[in-house]
């Protein structure tokens, strides 16, 4: 057993969640695998230069961490190691909360979500009594880092917005929790990840699933608004079903959402065909996120062999997050939008004009294998969409990614943390008087580069692949420092004289992590 039991930033008990069973077969089968899921990985291929077919591994989240990170695996003997302070702090555990359930270790009855998130907090004190003991300097210092699966990530806000402030509901027994009577209890969460969570509930075409109170064998309520907003305490209707209200900071966690709905399969065997494109093939993207938390995408499915949780990309995204020592969020501005003549002439003389923008992007880093953290592309009906009034009239910038970056994963020659970012913009085909306007060019993409940045202790560069080649970085940036941030801003677009055309500046906001 390692001897290493202190407490060190950001290095903490890391507690996996899953996400929902619905039927109780399903239920048994979660409680029949350790590790529910978070041991699993996938078996992806890539051609090399005969194009020939070649497996490319990933060997799942549990290992990757334990081998990358030095992270043990909790469970030792039969159960959780629970011998006081010799576990150290460097554990991956996961909270069974099934169990009670299922027929085969609990009732085979099921329990409210708050329920689920009092049993989560026993967890966490177990964890802590595990990692600490009696020592009180280590319980000072005593976090986790929750990640959670889809109704997994509802579970923890539960917990974080309902039971950490108000104790345990009424006709709940919260003996032996530690929880406050008189006000908010201490949660013990550093950071909290997840995976295709409908932080905004699930909709099935086009409409949020209803409570159907004591009817609903399943607990499909869970992911109703209504039913939502009662286990999360928020009953206020200007404070969005996604916000967590103050209980945490919405910085402190992180959003990765899925694209890809063709790959779904699950007990709803019509999911992708009811929920469709800008879906994982159960979550809406647009429903997967909390307010003001950072996210990416993947093209990746809810569950299944090509789902987000047993992802490179997903994986990637979650040691940087947990780990990373800098953060990247990047906008992007639009100065300028040339429409074609004929449209512009039409736009002008105050005809009804309407086309959206569609935005790709693609951002990797270069660390051994070149690790894509986020993908958004039109061909994969996931491009941000946005019109040209709310591009032009409104100067909303285009909220692009955040990203992570490790000191792990520094470039040998030169100490730079390396970062690439693609985008493409494509022109519409545009309506004018509430018809297509045919005449004057091909649907497209009007403007597509990839930046290569460089960053450093003192210094940023980029280099822009049509000028400089990929991968290269020349050119030294200009930053201004604006509240502890290293800001960039790097003026791309098409050429002046473009007709369509497009000018802007991508920004990119870059500062320490932990």
């Amino acid at each position: 057993m390692p001897n290493n039991t202190a407490m060190q930033a950001p290095y903490y008990p890391i507690i996996y969640v899953r996400g929902f069973a619905a039927t109780l077969s399903e239920i048994d089968e979660a409680t029949a695998d350790p590790y529910m899921g978070f041991n699993r990985g996938s078996t992806v291929l890539r051609q090399d230069h005969q194009r020939k077919a070649v497996s490319f591994i990933f060997e799942s989240p549990l290992l990757r961490l334990i081998k990358d990170h030095n992270y043990i695996d909790a469970f030792q003997g039969g159960g959780y190691l629970d011998e006081p302070a010799k576990v150290p702090a460097k554990s991956v555990w996961v909270f069974r909360y099934y169990e009670r359930a299922s027929n085969l270790l609990g009732s085979g009855e099921r329990v409210s979500m708050e329920q689920l998130a009092l049993d989560l907090r026993a967890f966490i004190l177990k964890v802590r009594a595990a990692t600490c003991g009696d020592d009180e300097a280590r319980k000072q210092a005593f976090k986790v880092h929750l990640v959670a699966h889809s109704m997994g990530g509802l579970l923890c806000r539960c917990y974080l917005q309902n039971i950490c402030r108000y104790g345990a509901p009424e006709g709940y027994d919260g003996a032996g929790l530690e929880l406050s009577e008189n006000g908010p209890s201490p949660h013990y969460v550093e950071k909290l990840f997840t995976y295709g969570t409908p932080h905004n509930g699930i909709e099935v075409l086009g409409l949020n699933v209803p409570d159907l109170g004591p009817i609903d064998k399943f607990q499909l309520a869970n992911f109703s608004r209504s039913r939502m907003r009662k286990y999360l305490k928020n009953d206020k209707e200007a404070v969005p079903v996604n916000s967590l209200d103050g209980a945490f900071d919405p910085h402190k966690c992180f959003c990765f959402i899925g694209s890809n709905y063709k790959d779904y399969n699950a007990f709803f065997k019509l999911s992708k065909q009811v929920t469709g494109p800008a879906s994982d093939g159960l979550v809406m993207m647009a429903n997967s996120y909390i307010e003001a938390a950072p996210r990416s995408v993947a093209h990746r499915s809810h569950s299944g062999y090509f789902g987000l949780v047993n992802s490179e990309s997903g994986y990637q995204n979650l040691r940087r997050f947990l780990f990373g020592t800098l953060r990247v969020m990047a906008r992007l501005h639009v100065k300028n939008l040339e429409l074609p003549p004929g449209v512009q002439e039409q736009y002008d003389n105050k005809a009804e004009v309407r086309g959206s923008y569609y935005f790709d992007t693609v951002t990797g880093v270069r660390a051994g294998p070149n690790y894509v953290l986020h993908e958004r592309r039109y061909d994969q009906a996931s491009a941000l969409l946005r019109t040209y009034d709310e591009l032009l009239k409104e100067q909303k910038p285009v909220y692009l990614f955040t990203g992570y970056l490790t000191e792990k994963a520094r470039h040998a020659s030169d100490q730079a943390l390396m970062f690439m970012v693609d985008i493409g913009l494509r022109v519409p085909l545009f309506e004018v008087n509430r018809k297509f306007w045919f005449d004057e060019h091909f649907e497209g993409f009007m403007y597509q580069e990839q930046i290569a940045l460089a960053i450093r202790d003192q210094t940023i560069r980029y280099g822009l692949s049509q000028k400089d080649g990929l991968g290269r970085a020349p050119h030294k940036a200009e930053i201004v420092e604006q509240a502890g941030k290293r800001v960039i801003k790097i003026p791309i677009g098409t050429s002046l004289n473009a007709r369509p055309g497009f000018q802007g500046e991508l920004e990119l906001l870059v500062d320490s992590w932990q």
